[in-house]
């Protein structure tokens, strides 16, 4: 049976006080409409049809990687008449099954829509409900003696009784497409707010002997968005969801609730994670990495048993095996490191490939460089990469050994087995198992009297 989505994604969102529409404020870097939308096409929907405002421009560019089709509702006058704007655009028998979602609802999982849309192969309305302490705010779910649902009262329309009911109404609902046709011609705006209510459908289907069901899902699943309070809310339970899902998979984390996440993340067992890191998918992290506090790792696949030290930042960079960064390493993208690769504190590499066992352990500065196995970087060697208009490629062997506080003034390139003296600076070609030595000649001047400051 065809599955037809609509999302509602008019509302102004005048209470996150932004000027950036309110579904385009992120939840894990995502925006909240992108959120939706991913969920939405995982169920593998005939349609998708977005209900959006009169200016609407940023949110279509956000979303263009996606086959929306785009419903304008020229006056924001409830989300009866939302739907009632879309409803025209599904080209489906009246047996077909339509779901609604809001832009700003992101934390549905598909099993939880699977199993609300599923309740349609017995029933006209199926709706998603929530059982929660304080139910301020949200449209109750009245009910009959026999449990069935009878209609949706929002809070302004409701007296004190119905105020006290606990069970409400995630705005979530799938419909029959013929039942929600028959119920929209319906609607009237009869209420406190003069606004057609879609949840009003439900009340009118109850008098047509129509078939309603429910079922209920978490309140963190169904948590809406309309401040910055709610986003921060949601933010929250969206980490705590991934962060739960790593250490059951079998990571550790000596501080969870300090930990970040964004993006997909692919994470082997037996991986350590320390405080205050932030993982940024696409990543992968391969059994027995230990990643110490304060890392930030973003779009990198980083080999197994590498040991991650404090404050590390890794981004765009492919790091093999049993490799040692930092502390305080700057791993810049197409940083490509080969097993057993050391990179030590305050070593910033670029576009750099390292071969099996190179060692680059202090301050210094590998950028558009190609260094082969078992070399020695000495400490504040800088690879002078630039000059002024465009990059070169500092090109360096195997077995090479570079003394301290060496320049290297590329196109340059270093021969395997060569050594470079301390203090030198390099512009030609080193030869293989050569000594190149650029410094110059120690001057000694003996009783030597320091100037001394006038009084």
């Amino acid at each position: 049976m065809a599955l037809n989505v609509i999302i509602l994604a008019a509302g102004k969102g005048t209470r996150m006080r932004s000027a950036t529409p309110k579904v385009l404020h992120t939840v894990a870097g995502q925006s909240l409409i992108e959120h939706v939308l991913k969920t939405a096409y995982a169920l593998n929907p005939t349609q998708v049809l977005v209900v959006h405002g009169n200016d609407a421009r940023e949110i279509k560019e956000q979303c263009a990687a996606y086959p929306i089709e785009w419903v304008l509702q020229t006056e924001q006058c409830g989300t009866g008449h939302a739907v009632q704007q879309a409803l025209p655009k599904i080209k489906a028998e009246d047996n077909s099954q339509v779901l609604i979602l809001y832009a700003d609802v992101p934390l549905l999982s598909t099993n939880t829509l699977h199993g609300l849309y599923e309740q349609l192969a017995e029933a006209d309305l199926a709706l998603l409900t929530m059982h929660v302490d304080d139910p301020t705010g949200y449209g109750r779910i009245v009910r009959d003696t026999d449990l069935s649902v009878q209609a949706i009262i929002e809070e302004r329309d409701a007296d004190s009784a119905i105020q006290q009911i606990k069970e409400v109404n995630s705005g979530i609902m799938a419909a029959r497409l013929g039942m929600l046709r028959e119920g929209l011609a319906l609607l009237n705006n009869d209420n406190a707010q003069a606004e057609f209510y879609l949840t009003d459908c439900v009340a009118l289907a109850k008098q047509q002997a129509k078939k309603i069901t429910a079922i209920s899902c978490p309140v963190e699943e169904a948590q809406g968005v309309n401040s910055r309070a709610q986003l921060a809310m949601v933010e929250a339970h969206y980490q705590a969801h991934r962060r739960q899902q790593l250490l059951d998979s079998g990571i550790s984390m000596s501080d969870p609730a300090t930990v970040y996440l964004q993006g997909e993340i692919n994470i082997e067992a037996d991986v350590s994670i320390g405080p205050c890191v932030e993982l940024i998918g696409p990543l992968s992290i391969a059994a027995g990495t230990c990643i110490a506090s304060h890392a930030v790792i973003s779009k990198s696949t980083i080999g197994q048993n590498t040991k991650i030290h404090s404050f590390c930042h890794i981004e765009d960079a492919t790091i093999g095996d049993r490799c040692e960064l930092g502390p305080y390493a700057r791993i810049r993208p197409q940083t490509e490191l080969a097993s057993d690769v050391k990179i030590g504190n305050f070593v910033e590499t670029k576009k750099a490939r390292i071969g099996d066992g190179t060692k680059v352990n202090h301050l210094s500065y590998v950028g558009d460089a190609q260094i082969g196995v078992n070399t020695n970087i000495g400490a504040g060697t800088i690879c002078c990469n630039y000059d002024g208009a465009n990059k070169h490629q500092t090109i360096i062997g195997d077995n090479v050994f570079i003394g301290s506080d060496t320049q290297l003034v590329a196109p340059v390139e270093i021969e395997d087995g060569a050594t470079i003296a301390a203090g030198s600076t390099i512009t030609k070609k080193v030869p293989a198992d050569s000594l190149a030595l650029s410094r110059a000649k120690q001057t000694i001047i003996k009783a030597w009297q320091r100037p001394k400051k006038s009084k």
